[in-house]
């Protein structure tokens, strides 16, 4: 079970990496104006917009942008965190990584919604959001299940002696 874990926490950590890159480079220009954005960052996204036919990004719906806001304000700090929780293998990353899938999972399925409702979506952009959708699900999967087989360790003591009186 360990090393599936870690196996599965190396992909969680790709799967952040990519989401702390891609919303500050792509994603912020579907909620700021285009004239805030280098030139390289507006062909970037528009390189996304043409290869993967992003209608969305594109027509920029009410309910879209209130998604991007939702991620750039709250999953993208989470993502940072969740790097970190891994990276330095905190004990409270179960914790941050559950509530990014369930945010995840929430969010992307509203686009799905959204995607496979209108007809307009083509099947390559479609397996995109399916990708996200897997993240988000084993994100917070992962989220539930404890880091490590030891003795839970609550504060700074182990949480097998809560609820004991002391001895005199």
């Amino acid at each position: 079970m360990g090393s599936l874990c870690k196996v599965v926490d190396t992909l969680l950590l790709v799967a952040f990496l990519a989401a702390f890159l891609i919303a500050p480079l792509i994603c912020v220009q579907t909620v700021l104006p285009e004239t805030s954005f280098p030139e390289a960052l507006i062909h970037l996204k528009q390189c996304y917009s043409d290869d993967f036919q992003d209608y969305l990004m594109a027509e920029k719906p009410h309910f879209f942008v209130a998604l991007v806001w939702l991620e750039l304000t709250f999953q993208w700090p989470l993502a940072l965190l969740n790097i970190y929780g891994i990276l330095a293998s905190k004990s409270w990353f179960n914790t941050t990584r559950l509530i990014y899938g369930a945010s995840v999972i929430t969010s992307v399925s509203a686009v799905l919604g959204e995607l496979i409702g209108s007809h307009k979506a083509p099947e390559k952009l479609l397996q995109l959001y399916w990708v996200f959708m897997g993240a988000g699900v084993v994100a917070m999967l992962r989220g539930l299940v404890p880091q490590s087989s030891k003795t839970l360790i609550i504060g700074k003591r182990p949480a097998s002696g809560i609820g004991r009186k002391k001895r005199a």
